[in-house]
């Protein structure tokens, strides 16, 4: 459904005015990025938000990814790579320089990513994802091994620039398993700093206000902006 821009642009203000508000009940200080996920939208929406001083945008798929980057290749995008990705679509992705693949959810995957970014001669920004929901549907690593996981790849991975953690929270009605679920990935994210460690990128558009006042800096909203 392409919307108009003014569908758009009050869409737009009352997610910021959400962010806004939850933000301040961390702190005056506290920055939060908005990544728009455009899996479900159309083009023209990306366009639109793009006029509206929009500039984050994610995708879960490489096809979809590579479809809009090179439709949209004339406006300066940010884009992130926000889904799971199969080890045969690694060199897909770093032919698109993603601005931040979200997504990196094994010590596995992170190896074959640094065997072909070394191949080709490229870096690449990623953030661990941590499945600390621990639900079988979801991919990352345990809280339990991330931060070994974390410095394993930093040490092991040089084209790999590990800039923080991601989470999904809790596939759950229960507040407070979700709750539960943003703070693990907080607390280690948080240990992780003294490493490096500058993005905590939790919350999604039903959550993402619980998220903020949980530690979040930066957010993955899709269906709450095309509606």
């Amino acid at each position: 459904m392409i919307l108009d821009k003014e569908q758009l642009r009050a869409n737009l203000d009352k997610v910021l005015s959400d962010v806004e508000e939850a933000r301040l009940k961390v702190s005056d200080h506290h920055i939060v990025k908005l990544v728009v996920v455009g899996k479900y939208t159309e083009l023209e929406n990306i366009s639109t938000l793009y006029s509206l001083g929009q500039r984050a945008f994610g995708e879960n798929r490489v096809q979809q990814l590579k479809e809009r980057v090179e439709i949209l290749e004339d406006l300066p995008l940010e884009w992130h790579m926000i889904g799971t990705l199969q080890k045969n679509k690694i060199n897909n992705l770093i032919d698109l320089r993603p601005s931040l693949m979200q997504s990196l959810d094994s010590i596995s995957f992170a190896l074959e990513l640094e065997k072909k970014l070394k191949a080709k001669d490229r870096k690449m920004h990623c953030l661990l994802q941590i499945n600390a929901s621990r639900e079988e549907s979801k991919s990352g690593v345990s809280p339990e091994s991330a931060i070994k996981i974390y410095l394993n790849i930093k040490e092991s991975c040089p084209s790999i620039h590990l800039k923080g953690v991601m989470t999904i929270g809790a596939h759950s009605e229960d507040e407070s398993l979700i709750r539960e679920s943003f703070e693990t990935t907080y607390i280690i994210y948080k240990k992780l700093e003294k490493d490096g460690a500058t993005i905590c990128s939790m919350g999604m558009s039903g959550d993402f206000k619980l998220a903020i006042e949980c530690g979040s800096n930066m957010i993955r909203v899709g269906s709450a902006l095309f509606k």
